[in-house]
């Protein structure tokens, strides 16, 4: 049995697992979505009205009124809303923009690590089955699953590589790409139009 505040609720939540994306109802007392995944006493959640799809198809999608989740399968759930923890249980903490590594998956949003602390400490003490991820974005070029925002993301740690803080980086940066090519391509040139190198050394297609 969980252990929750008040009354039962119904939950929206959508769960990435390791070959599916299964979208459902789960009842709880709990008030937050990281609280129903680490607090569960099973390996398991029971969902009703759920909607089983593949990553990335367009085929009919399977119905059910319940379905049992296995949680070492999920990769990491969507929730449709954010919840503040009861006030004797909040601990202040200090958002950190992230990127989350959770193959096929990546998420960027924020981490909330506890403050006074170096960054690497701060990590270090980053502990929890599933940890909440505020103000996310998640996609899968892999899958074919396109960037998609979410109040809240929950990721299963075991399966997670966290990189904060972080920066896209352009692997030409500071590269001139036309030189590159030129010298890979010795005497051969480079269209400077499209970037396709020019066999008879002409520059030109």
């Amino acid at each position: 049995m969980l252990n929750g505040f008040g009354d039962s609720q119904r939950f929206q939540v959508t769960f990435y697992t390791d070959a599916h994306v299964i979208r459902g109802v789960v009842e709880s007392r709990q008030r937050r979505l990281t609280d129903i995944l680490n607090q569960a006493d099973e390996e398991f959640l029971v969902m009703t009205d759920v909607l089983l799809d593949d990553f990335g198809t367009h085929t009919v999608a399977v119905k059910a009124d319940y379905a049992q989740v296995n949680l070492a399968s999920v990769l990491f759930a969507v929730g449709d809303a954010t919840a503040e923890a009861p006030p004797e249980m909040r601990t202040p903490k200090i958002p950190e923009q992230a990127l989350i590594s959770i193959p096929p998956f990546r998420i960027v949003g924020r981490i909330h690590l506890m403050p006074e602390r170096a960054l690497r400490d701060a990590l270090a003490e980053l502990t929890g089955r599933f940890i909440p991820v505020t103000e996310a974005s998640y996609w899968s070029d892999t899958v074919g699953e396109a960037l998609t925002s979410a109040p809240i993301v929950a990721f299963n740690h075991s399966r997670a590589q966290i990189m904060a803080p972080h920066r896209i980086v352009d692997p030409w940066e500071g590269i001139n790409r036309s030189e590159a090519a030129g010298a890979d391509s010795g005497p051969d040139a480079v269209d400077a139009r499209t970037g396709v190198v020019d066999p008879w050394g002409t520059g030109r297609s």
